[in-house]
């Protein structure tokens, strides 16, 4: 009897760390696009589509005062001090 190898499946994306809640979100044609397009504007390696969605969401929240950016992270660093 031949013997089998077996071929582990690789799992496409980012290692699974087990933090976090996964979000599913259903999108339009247009929506979809615009997001492919703020993806190919940024350099190699591009961001996923999951990595893009976390991204502009910080972007976003962090504009609206609703998440610390950078350096509202240094100045509470400092004032620690």
């Amino acid at each position: 009897m031949p013997q089998e190898s077996v071929i582990p499946k690789k799992r496409r994306g980012p290692v699974p760390t087990g933090k976090g809640q996964p979000i599913v979100v259903r999108t339009q044609p247009d929506l979809l696009s615009a997001l492919d397009r703020w993806i190919a504007r940024h350099p190699e390696p591009k961001p996923s589509r999951p990595e893009a969605v976390r991204r502009v969401l910080v972007e976003h929240l962090t504009g609206e005062r609703l998440l610390p950016s950078r350096t509202d992270l240094r100045k509470s660093r400092k004032a620690a001090k």
